[in-house]
């Protein structure tokens, strides 16, 4: 029994470490592509910016300004930049999908779900995942799969804030008012230094060296998204927690 339990663990580091590489490609190469066309789509514009602004600088700081056509290089410009942004716009559109419609869900079964995924990220710092809900908790109307990668990337913010402590443990906990449905994400790691915490959510702020700084920035997108809130606290244990609420659903 104890040799099947070590071959089953080491198939699931295995299969873990895979994972996080095919997921690492995938990040890489939509973030190659997403850079690639951001740079397209900017850099003539700025250019072109570039050169009606000095044009224009030229133009005014004269004896006798040439304001008329100083006026038609600023209307340039202005074109210019709003042809950028048409572009950003069309880039955006590329990375959109059709989201299917919210459903009412309990928000224990939609972590019991994932649960097995979790389990799995909590395998590399060799420590367990507890989780603390009530079986009955008010309904919630969301994308269940974008609220799950929500929980994932929690999770593995935790995990890798744990990587350094003996016995690490992560704990997921989940409670509810009469208005919203909190979920809590809590690790054993330092907690998170004063001079980083209004950084964390930022989009491409990340103090890892493989990554992306879109784990946090995506997970406050969705659930703003879901006209909820994001946040974290430190814990005067050691630790942090970081936690996110959601509306319950009309009629509960």
């Amino acid at each position: 029994m104890e040799r099947q339990l070590c071959q089953n663990q080491a198939h699931w580091n295995e299969s873990d470490v895979i994972l996080n590489q095919l997921m690492e490609i995938a990040r890489v190469s939509a973030l190659a592509e997403m850079a690639s066309g951001v740079a397209h789509e900017l850099n003539q514009p700025l250019g072109a910016i570039t050169t009606f602004a000095q044009a224009g600088e030229r133009m005014l700081d004269r004896p006798e300004p040439m304001v008329h056509r100083a006026l038609d290089v600023f209307r340039q410009i202005s074109r210019e930049a709003l042809g950028a942004g048409e572009g950003i716009k069309r880039i955006r559109r590329l990375f959109e999908r059709d989201l299917p419609e919210p459903a009412r869900c309990q928000m224990s079964e939609l972590i019991a779900e994932i649960r097995p995924v979790l389990d799995i990220v909590a395998l590399r710092i060799e420590g367990c995942l507890k989780l603390d809900a009530p079986p009955a908790l008010p309904e919630v109307l969301v994308d269940r799969l974008r609220i799950q990668h929500v929980l994932l990337a929690l999770v593995q913010n935790a995990v890798d804030a744990s990587t350094q402590i003996a016995g690490a443990s992560i704990r997921i906990d989940v409670s509810a008012d009469s208005y919203t449905v909190e979920i809590g994400v809590t690790d054993s790691g330092p907690g998170v230094p004063a001079e980083l915490q209004d950084k964390l959510f930022r989009p491409f702020f990340t103090t890892k060296p493989q990554g992306t700084g879109l784990g946090l920035a995506s997970s406050r997108a969705i659930v703003e998204s879901h006209e909820g809130t994001i946040g974290f606290e430190n814990s005067p244990a050691g630790g942090s927690r970081f936690w996110f609420r959601l509306p319950v659903a009309e009629g509960c």
